[in-house]
């Protein structure tokens, strides 16, 4: 299961009471008062972490609480503060408040937080409010209560190398070829549901993610096929693999194809068409593959790469080139 958007509630904990409390020993006759303040309710806190790549474990609850402060007690003793809650998201989540619509934070590195509702202060106990003409004074203050809203969260991968192109061009065979991630892979279109990460080696001290987008079709921009729901991750993706399918099942020109692909990037995010971009043909084995790897060269006017994932022809040049490419970024 992936989920990249989730709309959850968050509470924070409310401050502990302070205390109404008088010192009484047998031999302290005018011990005066000694009620302890109350703890700090705790905060709910997102953290982006390392490795964790969905939003599946946020989805398993519509609330989430952190604990509250406890009361003051007499001899001048604080109430415990409440723990933060802190809730682990993928490192890409962005923050917003669901009912403002207001962006809270973009949480692209690891180890970057955000507090999304701050606890509540703790109130304080009596001891506070003696003086002079108020020797036995019985005020205290309540704990505040904590804060609440509902936040929206919304995944965009993080990934060096993102792998594009139209239904059944092999994003995911060359991504389970180049790594070890393990996507399904099937004979038919809009087999990939959700994208995928993978790490690609290099070398022994060298190596950079690789995400594979699921197929983008015609319109995906206005949200045909899966479209919004992944063009949204092509965005993080510092450099685009483009693979084009030399035969099409439907019988579609390939050279149409990588330019209706290019078109719905430009009208998603127009930013986005001053990417690099390496440009791969890919099942290299099948008739006609060299064929369009030349008419594409010639029309796109920079060097086309001809591959193969299941007998491994140009792969190493596809890692070479992303490896250069990412070098002098």
């Amino acid at each position: 299961m992936f989920v990249d958007t989730l709309e959850i509630r968050v509470e924070a904990g409310k401050g502990g009471d302070g205390c109404v409390s008088f010192r009484r020993e047998k031999y302290v006759p005018r011990g005066g008062p000694d009620g302890g303040d109350g703890g700090d309710g705790g905060s709910v806190i997102l953290m982006a972490e390392e490795g964790v790549d969905s939003l599946v474990p946020l989805a398993q609850r519509k609330l989430w609480k952190a604990a509250n402060g406890q009361r003051g007690s007499g001899a001048n003793r604080h109430g415990a503060s409440g723990a933060d809650l802190v809730l682990k998201v993928p490192p890409g989540t962005l923050v917003y408040d669901a009912d403002h619509n207001n962006l809270l934070k973009d949480l692209s590195a690891p180890g970057e937080t955000v507090v999304v509702a701050r606890g509540g202060k703790g109130g304080k106990g009596n001891a506070h409010f003696k003086s002079a003409t108020n020797r036995a004074p019985r005020q205290f203050t309540p704990g505040e209560p904590g804060e609440a809203r509902n936040i929206r969260l919304e995944l965009k991968l993080i990934a060096d190398v993102g792998l594009i192109g139209k239904p059944n061009a092999g994003k995911s065979t060359l991504l389970s070829r180049l790594s070890r991630a393990r996507p399904e892979i099937a004979p038919y279109p809009f087999t990939t549901k959700h994208p995928n990460l993978g790490r690609v080696q290099i070398d022994l001290d060298r190596s950079f993610i690789m995400a594979d987008i699921p197929g983008l079709i015609e319109g995906a921009h206005a949200g045909a096929g899966l479209g919004h729901e992944f063009l949204r991750h092509v965005q993080r993706a510092g450099i685009l693999v483009h693979l084009v399918e030399p035969a099409p099942a439907d019988g579609s020109d390939p050279i149409a194809n990588y330019y209706t692909i290019r078109e719905e990037l430009r009208q998603f995010d127009p930013q986005l068409l001053q990417r690099q971009e390496i440009i791969a043909v890919t099942k290299a084995d099948l008739p006609g593959a060299a064929e369009v790897r030349q008419r594409l060269e010639t029309m796109v006017g920079q060097p086309v790469l001809l591959i193969s994932a299941v007998t491994g022809q140009g792969l190493n040049q596809l890692v070479n080139a992303v490896s250069d490419a990412l070098a002098g970024r």
